[in-house]
C-alpha cells in the first residue's frame, strides 16, 4: 500500500502529483466546493481525498481548457453530485462558448479590416497642419 495513502483516502501532496496541478490549487479548488463530495478532514485537520478526486481534477481541467469558468463548473459537477448525467449541461455550455467565439471572430475580422484600411492609406509625411493639431493623423484623422 502506497505511503500516502490513508484508508484509500490521499494526501493533499499526492493529489497535487497524480492530478499535475500545485497543492495550492487544489486548495483552492476545494475552498470554493469544487471537491466537496471527495474531501473530508481528519483528526489532526489534514485533507484526505477519496481517490475519485483524481478523475474529478481532470474534468475540471479538461473543462478550463474548453473555455468552462470555474463557476460553470461547479454547475456541471452539482449536477453529477445528484447522480444525474450532466453531459446536457456541458453541451448547452459549450454551445455558448461556439458562439462567443464566433463573436470575438466577427469583431477581430472587422478590427483586422479597418488596420489594413489605415495601413493602406498610411501617410508617412501627413499635412504639416494635421501634424500640428493631432498626435498621429494616420489614426486620428484624414490624411
Amino acid at each position: 500500500m502506497d505511503a500516502v495513502i490513508t484508508d484509500e483516502r490521499l494526501k493533499i501532496g499526492d493529489v497535487a502529483t497524480r492530478s499535475g496541478l500545485s497543492v495550492k490549487t487544489v486548495r483552492y479548488y476545494e475552498d470554493i466546493g469544487l471537491l466537496a463530495p471527495t474531501v473530508e478532514r481528519s483528526d489532526s485537520g489534514y485533507r484526505l481525498f477519496a481517490p475519485s478526486v483524481i478523475n474529478r481534477l481532470a474534468f475540471v481541467k479538461r473543462a478550463q481548457s474548453l473555455g468552462l469558468s470555474l463557476s460553470e463548473i461547479r454547475e456541471i459537477l452539482n449536477i453529477s453530485d445528484r447522480g444525474e448525467l450532466p453531459c446536457d449541461e456541458v453541451k448547452q455550455h459549450l454551445a455558448l462558448k461556439v458562439e462567443a467565439i464566433n463573436q470575438q471572430i466577427n469583431a477581430l475580422e472587422l478590427l483586422k479590416s479597418e488596420l489594413q484600411q489605415l495601413l493602406n492609406h498610411w501617410q508617412d509625411h501627413p499635412s504639416v497642419a494635421l501634424a500640428n493639431t493631432t498626435i498621429c493623423p494616420n489614426i486620428q484623422g484624414d490624411c
